[in-house]
């Protein structure tokens, strides 16, 4: 039977929410997904600046467009869903990066799944 349990994404401190500094490729690094786990994965996002900003989510890879998720985030929309329960593993890696570096933010949390 397959347990749960709700994880920190690894990029975060304490939880908090991951600033974006990178403006380019190879983002900055949101999430590491387990070795072997499952790791169902939940991210949000949030644009503190005044100007909709372009973010690029490289999911496991940085592969253009196998592993781009791209979304534009309005100003002072709150939280947007960008990575809605989507699933990884094998220690692959959720990096991410914007135009402008450190006006959008992500955090989220990580259900793992372990067999």
């Amino acid at each position: 039977m397959a347990t749960y349990s709700k994880q920190i994404l690894s990029g975060s401190t304490s939880g908090k929410m991951i600033k974006v500094a990178a403006t380019a490729t190879l983002g900055t690094t949101i999430h590491t997904a387990h070795a072997t786990d499952t790791d169902e994965i939940w991210l949000y996002a949030v644009n503190s600046d005044s100007t909709a900003r372009k973010l690029t989510i490289e999911y496991g890879g940085a592969t253009s467009p196998d592993c781009l998720i791209e979304i534009t985030i309005q100003p002072e929309a709150g939280l947007v869903l960008v990575v809605p329960g989507l699933v990884l593993t094998g220690s692959l890696v959720i990096t991410a990066f914007c135009a402008t570096a450190n006006v959008v933010m992500i955090g989220g949390y990580v259900n793992r799944i372990t067999a």
